[in-house]
């Protein structure tokens, strides 16, 4: 069952649901979905994975869920907040592939970057990609994020090496791109 957090027009953001552990775990299985998370190379059991969302429906991630269908297609949420300096460290993925390229990662973020920025009241969110995700740094640049730094060829894939690229956006700069309704 899902409930209605944060709501796009395409989907909307429930908090995460451990029931859902059989399919996350499928997702985080393939190679396609994980190649740019941190774990990719892990192997994720069902028994993990139900502890894994046990911790993340503790915080503020959430599952996110496609208005249409009424199904789970990934999850997002905030890691590392500093409620002090008002800072959020933020991470996404969709694992349902057919939802890939469709403009669902984009609402998901937009819901969560207002949320994190109207109800928790942070005033900067940053995250880390690594430079050969060029999909979602496109995704995030359209959003207003923003480039900060960079960790040269820390991440080895295969056998090449490249950048993590760390991206951070303010309030103004979000509210500027993005109009909520």
């Amino acid at each position: 069952m899902y409930f209605r957090k944060m709501t796009g027009k395409k989907c909307y953001l429930s908090p995460i649901n451990v029931n859902d552990a059989e399919k996350f775990t499928e997702w985080l299985n393939d190679f396609e979905v994980t190649q740019n998370l941190t774990l990719y190379e892990k192997s994720i059991s069902l028994e993990a994975e139900k502890e894994i969302l046990g911790r993340l429906a503790k915080e503020h991630n959430y599952s996110i869920i496609d208005i249409a269908a009424n199904k789970v297609i990934g999850n997002c949420g905030y890691m590392n907040l500093n409620h002090l300096d008002q800072t959020g460290e933020l991470g996404i993925f969709i694992g349902d592939k057919d939802y890939w390229n469709k403009g669902y990662g984009t609402e998901a973020l937009s819901l969560l970057i207002d949320y994190g920025f109207q109800a928790l009241n942070l005033h900067n969110i940053w995250l880390k990609v690594y430079s050969f995700n060029e999909r979602a740094i496109k995704v995030y640049e359209k959003i207003g994020f923003k480039v900060i730094g960079r960790r040269r060829e820390a991440r080895l894939r295969g056998t090449e090496r490249h950048d993590d690229i760390f991206m951070d956006i303010l309030r103004g700069d979000f509210y500027e791109k993005y109009n909520p309704a």
